[in-house]
C-alpha cells in the first residue's frame, strides 16, 4: 500500500517526476546538448534586447512579437509531430524556454 493517496496532486507530482527524470537521464551528450540549447536562447534574447533597445523605440511590441514567433513554434511542433518529438524539436524547445525567459527577465529589469 503507498503512503500517499491517488489524488489529482499526486498524480501532478508523478508527471512531474517523470518528466524531469527524463530530462536528467541518459547520455551525457544529450544533456550537453539540452543545456548549450537552453543557455544559448538565452544568450540571444539578451543580445537581441540589448541591440533593439537604441534601434526600436517600442521594445515592448518587439517583445511581443519575439515571444508570439516562438510560441508559433509549439504550434508548429504539434502540426508536425504527432508520436514522439524528434532530437530537433526538443533543442528548439530548450532554445525557446531560454528565450522566452530572457525576454521576461528583461522586462522586470526595465519594468515595464
Amino acid at each position: 500500500m503507498s503512503a500517499l493517496q491517488r489524488t489529482r496532486l499526486s498524480k501532478v507530482q508523478n508527471s512531474v517526476g517523470r518528466i524531469l527524470a527524463e530530462g536528467l537521464v541518459g547520455p551525457w551528450w544529450l544533456t550537453s546538448l539540452r543545456l548549450i540549447a537552453l543557455l544559448f536562447g538565452f544568450f540571444s534574447a539578451s543580445v537581441l534586447a540589448g541591440s533593439l533597445s537604441n534601434v526600436v523605440p517600442t521594445r515592448t511590441i518587439t517583445a511581443f512579437i519575439a515571444v508570439g514567433v516562438c510560441e508559433l513554434h509549439v504550434l508548429f511542433r504539434q502540426v508536425f509531430c504527432k508520436n514522439s518529438v524528434p532530437l530537433h524539436w526538443r533543442l528548439l524547445d530548450n532554445l525557446r524556454i531560454g528565450f522566452v525567459y530572457a525576454v521576461i527577465l528583461e522586462a522586470f529589469k526595465v519594468g515595464s
